[in-house]
């Protein structure tokens, strides 16, 4: 088994999805979070295109110890210098430098020719190694450029001293069968391959970023570069936690890596928080239907054995549980499982009953809670909803004003009062409330949706929170959205009461 590196260019590649750019904060609070998760090389920016880049990585290079902080750069000496001065601090520091090999890039991007882009390459890497032992040299648009060239061009800035090379599918135009022959023909045919390490570096715009990528890590690549959530440029880059989950399953695959793959939902939902970019709900691994079951047929097989439909353990990613999701498609299995959860026990005429009442109720309603589960077995207890109402909710904030949120909750019959402060209206909201509840909750998952258009639109909001291990879901909608927000929560809080 070989090691295989992993390279996250989130902060680089990632960030550059429009709308999602980060500040020098937020992005330290990435890679401090990808250290933890044991990345081996965190790509943190391309320092000479912004003051703000070359900040962050002056700021993250300060605070990373154990993964190397890599920079990006043109194979232009002012970007290398740039790049040298920004990691003045880094434990371990890499400079990324490289130019585009392609006969498109060459011709139309360059005006230039095949023997001149060698040695603008070769000029680079060696002048990156001035500053530094570690040099990844990147043949931009390798994926369309004819094999020999790249041959030639990977040879040279070998001899130069890169200890890197990247093979980068840059328009993720290649297949997986192509990029993988590509990968063997440089293993088979560099005379001083054997001096750097093969990485990849695949876009989604054919979706077969994880495909080239694993079949490049299959026929001798043994670097990764990849993001969360698989975001970047267009259609985006290689998901890691795809990557990092197939070769964790994929026995046959002989590499391993050290991500500690717990972390892996953590960091998606940090990701997708800090970058306000929502996880679609069918992506793999990280995904909120992920490991959901509907199906009456897949539920079953679930409840009596979890691998019968599930190839991955949901607590090797960090989910507490997978979901058995009650739907008009689900069976008496799935039924008697959450019948069981609520603590009441059915016999089978019992269960033949409910089951009638369950599917008539499911093909009007979309969403099936416990109260619903209560009311068909006619189960008389008060009701988790009613047990706490929100009754009051006003919030100030603006421009040149702390955002203040005063709750009110009726509590078993009980008027409680709360004010409190936060980072927006909501999250202001949200504190008061957790303030008048006492009880240890943590936001796992927060998403907005439209339900309608025009300007009365009303918003949708799912809330999923943890408590002692368990989670819980509340929904509410409302054309005021920090309402439907504080009644989500709210919602979700009295499943836990």
């Amino acid at each position: 088994m070989e090691k295989l590196f992993v390279f996250d260019t989130t902060l680089r590649d990632g960030e550059q999805v429009p709308g999602c750019q980060l500040n020098t904060i937020e992005k330290i609070e990435l890679a401090k979070a990808l250290e933890i998760m044991r990345v081996d090389v965190i790509e943190c920016g391309f320092p000479v295109s912004s003051p703000g880049d070359f900040n962050s990585i002056v700021e993250i290079s300060k605070v990373i110890k154990d993964s190397t902080i890599c920079a990006l750069t043109r194979a232009v000496e002012n970007d290398i210098d740039v790049a040298a001065d920004a990691l003045h601090f880094a434990k371990r520091k890499r400079i990324h430098t490289g130019i585009g090999t392609s006969d498109s890039h060459i011709k139309y991007k360059f005006q230039s020719n095949r023997e001149e882009i060698i040695e603008r390459a070769v000029k680079a890497v060696k002048y990156a190694r001035r500053f530094v032992d570690d040099v990844e040299f990147y043949a931009e648009d390798a994926g369309r450029t004819e094999n020999e060239y790249l041959a030639r061009v990977i040879e040279a800035v070998i001899a130069a001293g890169a200890t890197v090379v990247n093979i980068p599918d840059t328009t993720g135009y290649c297949t997986p069968y192509e990029y993988g022959e590509k990968i063997k023909f440089l293993v088979n045919n560099v005379p001083n391959i054997d001096r750097a390490v093969i990485s990849t570096h695949c876009h989604n715009d054919l979706g077969m970023a994880t495909a080239n990528t694993l079949a490049g890590v299959i026929n001798g690549a043994r670097q990764v570069e990849v993001t969360i959530n698989g975001i970047g440029e267009r259609a985006g880059n290689t998901t890691m936690e795809e990557v990092v989950m197939a070769i964790e399953r994929r026995k046959d695959i002989p590499v391993y890596t050290d991500i500690d793959t717990k972390m892996i939902m953590k960091n998606s939902r940090l990701v997708s928080t800090l970058m306000r970019m929502p996880v679609q709900p069918n992506k793999a691994i990280v995904g909120r239907n992920a490991f959901a079951h509907s199906s009456g047929i897949h539920q079953d097989g679930v409840l009596k054995n979890r691998e019968s439909y599930e190839i991955i353990d949901p607590a090797d990613v960090g989910v507490n549980e997978s979901t058995i999701a009650l739907t008009a498609r689900s069976g008496r299995a799935a039924l008697k499982h959450h019948y069981t959860r609520l603590n009441i026990e059915l016999s089978s005429e019992e269960l033949d009953h409910a089951y009638e009442k369950f599917l008539r109720l499911a093909d009007v309603k979309k969403d099936i809670n416990d109260d619903d589960l209560l009311v068909i077995v006619g189960v008389n207890r008060t009701s988790q909803s009613q047990r706490i109402k929100l009754k009051f909710l006003q919030v100030v904030c603006g421009k040149s004003s702390v955002p203040m949120a005063t709750v009110k909750l009726i509590i078993d019959g009980e008027v409680v009062t709360a004010t409190s402060s936060g980072n927006g209206p909501i999250d202001a909201a949200f504190n008061a409330i957790k303030s008048l509840v006492h009880r240890k909750i943590v936001l796992e998952e927060f998403l907005v949706q439209t339900i309608t258009k025009g300007a009365d639109d009303v918003g949708k909001v799912h809330v999923q929170i943890e408590n002692r291990g368990n989670l819980y879901y509340g929904f509410s909608a409302n054309t005021d959205i920090i309402t439907a927000s504080a009644e989500a929560l709210v919602a979700a809080i009295s499943k836990i009461i």
